[in-house]
């Protein structure tokens, strides 16, 4: 989960509760048997109640978790911990970005335990928080299933698998809140401050540590990977209970499969506009564009006449006051595609320029 995840808690405050014991007064009043009617023998209460048959939603739960905690390992770096899923027989792994950091050694253990075993990284895609790392012994390791996420529904349940906290192996349940978000992570040194377009929004607990793992569905197929969780101001920055958000399937597949096959994203199918830039303010501190710290040469900017120094301040007629909201804009578009780009120019005039995308590169 992004920014708390590099610096997990080695430990966690658990809370079991208990309520009083159920009593029962139900002891019957015999009625006084007349010549007419015979005594009856009362039968004899058990000493013990018999067990309760589990519920089809809880054979279900059992079933999935036994399926797939075994694809499940932990991630441990030298500044904190995360999850992975194994991906192939080969012993490539998927995890975020985030989570290895600037690492390019770690150690893996499976959620099931055993000994820990060295891993490399193969690869990570840091626009879209996703890596592939690379185990030297993949003997034992059992690659997940994964699912189609854009068959997914709101309201299907599902579980998130991962190590929160550093806790192995745990599980937490909710369902699929909505589809098809956007989010962008806070830019810290932890964090390469992703966007992430297409997100799965679920009630299911993600905690610190929970990054990288799985979110499956009830036939035991991964649709996401937890990244992150929402942060509520009003809460002093903490996380807002039950609202996550996961990298879907088919877009976590198609970057491994790259990295897997290529060594690096090759297609990242992103949008860009071929610039650097950062979040400018004004005297009052509100965000009021993007300055342009560096253009590409060759790319959509360039050739537009968009030059370092210019502020962009829309796209498409939609506001773009901070980086996170221009690179989610981009991320509804298309390589390829024309967009109009308002720029204030460092002589304070304003323009409005076509820019023809670039393709956001795979680094």
């Amino acid at each position: 989960m992004k920014g708390i995840v590099a610096a997990l808690a080695a430990a966690a405050a658990l809370a079991s509760g208990c309520g009083p014991p159920r009593t029962a007064s139900s002891t019957p009043t015999a009625a006084t048997p007349t010549a007419a009617t015979p005594t009856a023998t009362a039968p004899v209460s058990p000493t013990a109640s018999a067990v309760a048959p589990l519920h089809p939603i809880e054979t279900a739960y059992e079933k999935v978790i036994a399926d797939v905690l075994p694809s499940i390992v932990q991630i441990t770096t030298k500044v904190g911990l995360g999850s992975g899923i194994v991906y192939d027989s080969a012993g490539h792994i998927i995890t975020n970005a985030h989570v290895v950091g600037q690492g390019t050694e770690m150690n893996v253990t499976t959620a099931t335990g055993g000994t820990a075993r060295p891993a490399k990284l193969v690869k990570a895609f840091s626009a879209g928080d996703l890596a592939v790392i690379k185990v030297d012994n993949a003997s034992g390791l059992r690659p997940a299933r994964f699912g189609d996420s854009s068959k997914l529904r709101v309201g299907q349940i599902v579980l998130a698998m991962g190590n929160p906290l550093g806790l192995s192996g745990s599980v937490t349940n909710g369902i699929v809140s909505a589809l098809g978000r956007t989010v962008s992570e806070p830019q810290n040194p932890g964090s390469p401050g992703a966007t992430i377009a297409g997100a799965i929004q679920t009630s299911a607990a993600i905690n610190p540590g929970n990054s990288g793992g799985a979110l499956v569905d009830l036939s035991g197929q991964v649709i996401g990977i937890p990244t992150l969780a929402a942060i509520n101001p009003d809460l002093g920055g903490g996380a807002a209970p039950g609202i996550g958000f996961a990298i879907p399937s088919n877009t976590a597949t198609d970057i491994a499969r790259q990295i897997v096959t290529y060594g690096k994203v090759t297609n990242s199918h992103r949008a860009a506009l071929g610039i650097r830039g950062s979040t400018i303010v004004d005297i009052d501190g509100q965000p009021i564009g993007v300055s342009v710290a560096r253009v590409e040469p060759g790319g959509g900017a360039d050739k537009a006449g968009i030059r370092v120094g210019d502020v962009i301040v829309s796209i498409n007629g939609k506001q773009t006051p901070t980086m996170a909201a221009l690179s989610e804009t981009l991320t509804t578009l298309k390589p390829g595609a024309k967009a109009q780009v308002g720029v204030i120019r460092t002589d304070g005039t304003r323009q409005t320029l076509t820019v023809t995308l670039s393709q956001l590169p795979g680094e």
